[in-house]
């Protein structure tokens, strides 16, 4: 087991990539925290048959005091804190000429603040336990280029990208590795979603941008969530402790660095 007695805090972790992930962890021999805007004993459910390694969090990532509990409740139950996976995130998109600041705030709020400052706390905890950790920032290939109808969610990715980077190079010498993963198009709940605001604003059916996108991909398909777990798998684990400071794309080709 790659992660044994290893703990792991995973924000949006309900559904999707963040439900996955957890998984993958427990699977590898982690102790996980699961973290979500979502009812926490709904999400306790969905883990009821590895809940002696689960603890389920209901918390908001943009509240200072939420985060702090986030933090204080992982070493109450588990002792103390080995990896991050920082995955909360919203989405909306709309045209440039029509961006309001109530949707700036929020998705910058989530996105990139929250981010930051649990990343900020959980480092905090890692330095004070002085063996090093693995913080895992989840981008986007949307914040490797601008698009459109799509410019602040972009731009909350490609400032995930930045604070990976700084914060890397800051905690390089705690033997804190902080790297980001930048998924593709990924087939979870929120993609329906996506697909409805592209049909609006394209003038599209609905599910014929999710059917393209996928086509588009060079491996053919749009990814599933199962397949970010193994670069979160890796990166969180021994295995990538010479890795930092990088963006991993995991997006079946869609943009090659």
């Amino acid at each position: 087991m790659r992660l044994k007695e290893k703990v792991a805090i995973i924000t949006g972790a309900a559904s999707g990539i963040g439900e996955a992930v957890a998984r993958r962890y427990l699977e590898e021999g982690a102790r996980v925290v699961i973290v979500d805007v979502k009812d926490e004993h709904g999400m306790a459910q969905r883990f009821a048959d590895v809940s002696a390694h689960v603890l389920a969090l209901q918390a908001d990532v943009t509240r200072r005091d939420d985060i702090e509990r986030i933090v204080a409740r992982a070493i109450e139950r588990f002792g103390g804190i080995d990896i991050l996976f920082n995955n909360a995130a919203l989405f909306d998109m709309r045209p440039i000429l029509d961006e309001s600041w109530d949707v700036y705030d929020r998705l910058f709020a989530v996105n990139v603040k929250g981010m930051f400052f649990l990343m900020q706390a959980v480092a905090k905890r890692m330095v004070q336990q002085g063996r090093g950790g693995k913080i895992i920032n989840m981008s986007s290939q949307a914040g490797r280029r601008g698009e459109a109808l799509v410019s602040h969610y972009c731009a909350t990715k490609a400032a995930v990208i930045s604070y990976t980077q700084s914060a890397a190079l800051a905690l390089a010498k705690e033997r804190i590795n902080v790297n980001g993963i930048a998924p593709g198009v990924v087939d979870t709940p929120m993609w329906n979603e996506v697909d409805a605001l592209f049909a609006r604003y394209e003038n599209r059916p609905l599910g014929e941008k999710k059917r393209l996108v996928g086509e588009e991909v060079p491996l053919g398909r749009m990814g599933l969530p199962a397949d970010l777990t193994g670069a979160a798998l890796f990166l969180a684990s021994s295995d990538a402790d010479y890795i930092t400071a990088q963006t991993i794309n995991v997006d079946g080709g869609n943009w090659m660095s």
